[in-house]
């Protein structure tokens, strides 16, 4: 098995920005997200940053921003596409994040399946209370993932993630009960043919309600959470 830095360096790193659609189109989305949530600028940390998709267009919106990741390529591409924002890029655990906090952060982000890629609920709940310590009065933590709770059966495990002429991406869940085993399928043509790159990693099954919960333990004010493509959005208030 793969761990989640593994897999990533594996297979994920080298098609993730294309898998959403593209750079472009996934930062015009997250600026969308954004604004459209009345994001005000001044200090942010950007937890499981990537290649960018949330930093950038907070960056952009006036915030100093730290990115924290472990994949060293996909910290390479988001320092590419930052030249002159306010990011401070950390290749580091995100559980260490607290290390690297410029000062007191007036929004944390958790999105796109990170908080899943944690190994344990207790590291979850860790991590909502080093949030909450970073945060000024008033501050923002948002948390976007899949609800896995649900488990998919027989052919609904198989999901078709995008593909074009030269890349097909191929995904199958195997449900267990607390984890989810992702099998990344990734076929890719070059001059020489087909070549399949595969791997698996477990992402934990965490149902919204349970999120909204843990984050009203940590005493978080204001827990909303809504849906929106697929995804679950947790925003809660210190």
């Amino acid at each position: 098995m793969s761990s989640v830095e593994e897999h990533y360096d594996q297979v994920l790193s080298d098609v993730y920005s294309w898998m959403q659609g593209g750079f472009d189109a996934a930062l015009a989305r997250n600026i969308e997200f954004f604004a459209k949530r009345g994001i005000a600028p001044r200090v942010a940390i950007d937890l499981g940053a990537g290649c960018g998709f949330q930093s950038i267009p907070l960056a952009k919106l006036g915030f100093a921003v730290t990115a924290i990741d472990l994949d060293r390529k996909l910290l390479d591409e988001l320092r590419d596409h930052a030249p002159g924002l306010d990011i401070a890029i950390v290749r580091d655990d995100l559980m260490s994040f607290d290390r690297h906090a410029r000062g007191g952060a007036e929004l944390v982000v958790c999105m796109l399946d990170t908080v899943l890629h944690l190994d344990s609920k207790d590291t979850v709940r860790t991590l909502f209370a080093k949030v909450r310590a970073a945060l000024e009065p008033g501050g923002r933590f948002i948390v976007t993932f899949r609800d896995l709770s649900r488990e998919a059966v027989e052919l609904d495990r198989f999901i078709p993630v995008r593909s074009d002429q030269r890349t097909i991406f191929t995904c199958f869940l195997e449900y267990e009960a607390d984890t989810v085993k992702v099998h990344d399928l990734v076929h890719r043509k070059d001059d020489a043919g087909w070549t399949l790159h595969k791997s698996f990693y477990r992402k934990l099954r965490l149902p919204p309600q349970w999120i909204t919960e843990q984050l009203a333990y940590a005493d978080f004010a204001n827990v909303d959470s809504t849906v929106e493509r697929g995804l679950v959005t947790v925003i809660a208030t210190r």
